[in-house]
């Protein structure tokens, strides 16, 4: 035996068998997590008492539908980015040129009267810092989740992936709170949520390829 194979021999003694990684499944195990997430919310009666007059306004199908397509975008894109050739950057952009598009569509749906609302009461920045607060908290289990697949996967951009990480998490947390949040004005959504999720990904950008040494 040369001294090669012994090193091969001894660098391969304590390999263990990985599963591989599966787009679908990991998919599949994420929106497991938010659907648990969100029943676990209506069991505890967080859900807003005149759900059932706001779901089917033009304000409340822009908001849950946005949050949703945003945080299926924002979900497949930090998955794909986890794999060795993938890069999240273009998928990141297309989430944010979507995002974007959401904006504008927002502008549309302004409830009547909320318009003529002095600035600073539309956006009401004390239950705005409360919202923003309750998105960051909400994501953590979806963030959880999102670095557990990052560690066993092999991302060469570890911060990028991170950052698509972070987005995927906030907008899932955005989307759950929808369940509780009581406010109905487009620019206090915009500007509130926007604020959790910038939160959620700047700390996943730093957290993530730092405590879990990938």
């Amino acid at each position: 035996m040369t001294s090669t194979d012994a090193l091969i021999r001894t660098l391969s003694a304590d390999l263990v068998a990985v599963r591989r990684r599966s787009v679908p499944r990991e998919v599949a195990a994420l929106a497991a997590v938010g659907v648990v997430e969100a029943g676990l919310l209506l069991a505890a009666g967080a859900m807003r008492p005149d759900m059932a007059q706001m779901i089917s306004t033009p304000f409340m199908l822009w908001k849950i539908g946005s949050l949703a397509l945003l945080a299926g975008v924002t979900g497949l894109v930090a998955v794909r980015s986890l794999a060795p050739p993938a890069t999240p950057r273009r998928g990141m952009m297309a989430a944010l040129a979507l995002a974007a598009l959401t904006v504008v569509a927002g502008l549309f749906v302004t409830p009547t009267g909320a318009g003529g609302l002095p600035l600073l009461q539309r956006l009401s920045p004390v239950h705005g810092l409360l919202c923003a607060t309750a998105i960051t908290v909400l994501s953590l289990p979806m963030m959880a989740a999102l670095a557990v697949l990052m560690r066993r996967a092999a991302p060469v951009r570890p911060r990028q992936s991170a950052l698509a990480c972070g987005l995927a998490a906030a907008a899932s947390g955005a989307l759950i709170f929808t369940i509780c949040c009581p406010m109905n004005d487009p620019l206090y959504v915009i500007v509130w949520y926007a604020l959790g999720v910038a939160a959620v990904a700047s700390a996943a950008r730093w957290l993530l390829p730092k405590r879990f040494r990938l």
